[in-house]
């Protein structure tokens, strides 16, 4: 084998050895992140909440690749099933490289009067507690050159569209930690955020009207919605050493939507 081809196959698989753990990868954004962080060379344990079906599929198409994997159910809001994901992912290798936190959701569209304040606390638990849960699970088994990435939204910046105050405002939290744990956690540990747009996902196929996405696609400026595997392909460059000197980024995934 020729140095050339080394280099490519070094190139092409730049997570080698690195152990990956995937929030919420059992469909949409986070099974594509847990698949592209294997085709990169990292082990990945993938947590899913209730898509048993597309997390445990997802560890079939890795092994079946030669790559290592598992999935376990867990709710991120807890503690204490966060420690049992992270015990779990002991059999992938001792240290934890690769954070990718994708755990979110709107729950439902309530404006600030239809709100309760269970509605409140469900969704800013579901989207910000949870990083906080996953990233101080990890850090002790974080090694100096490990990425946390989390998946915050368009909403954390622009606060979202109808009823989705509380997801805007829990995204725009993510948002904040993120620049706040680059600084602390550095040099030895990035951390950044994506903040996707309209992406082709359950998300808006529940919450969001056919003629809204279309118009919305209508005036993106590459004329249609994203899809999970573009927002994986950003994950994996950002879990890798080519994003080095990148920590403390919010990055737009959006078609040129909206600019920050």
């Amino acid at each position: 084998m020729s140095d050339t081809t080394l280099d490519k196959t070094a190139a092409s698989r730049p997570l080698d050895g690195k152990v990956a753990i995937v929030t919420g990868g059992g469909r949409d954004i986070g099974r594509a992140c847990a698949l592209r962080l294997a085709a990169a060379g990292a082990a990945v344990a993938i947590n899913y909440f209730k898509s048993a079906g597309g997390a445990d599929s997802a560890v079939a198409e890795i092994t079946a690749q030669g790559g290592r994997a598992l999935a376990m159910q867990g709710d991120m809001t807890r503690m204490e099933d966060v420690a049992a994901l992270i015990d779990a992912s002991a059999a992938l290798g001792g240290t934890i490289d690769i954070l990718a936190h994708v755990t979110g959701g709107l729950v439902a569209r309530k404006t600030m009067a239809e709100m309760t304040m269970d509605h409140w606390h469900e969704v800013m638990n579901l989207n910000t507690t949870s990083f906080v849960h996953a990233i101080k699970g990890v850090l002790p088994r974080m090694p100096k050159g490990g990425v946390i990435i989390g998946i915050a939204s368009q909403a954390g910046r622009d606060g979202g569209g109808p009823g989705a105050v509380a997801y805007g405002a829990s995204k725009g939290a993510m948002i904040t930690m993120t620049r706040g744990l680059a600084k602390e956690l550095g040099p030895d540990i990035r951390v950044n955020s994506i903040c996707p747009g309209m992406i082709d996902t359950d998300f808006h196929n529940i919450f969001t009207k056919p003629e809204v996405r279309a118009h919305v696609s209508g005036i993106t400026p590459l004329k249609r919605e994203g899809t999970s595997e573009e927002v994986a392909d950003l994950v994996a460059y950002l879990a890798s050493d080519q994003a080095s000197y990148i920590t403390g980024a919010n990055i737009d995934i959006n078609g040129g939507l909206a600019f920050s």
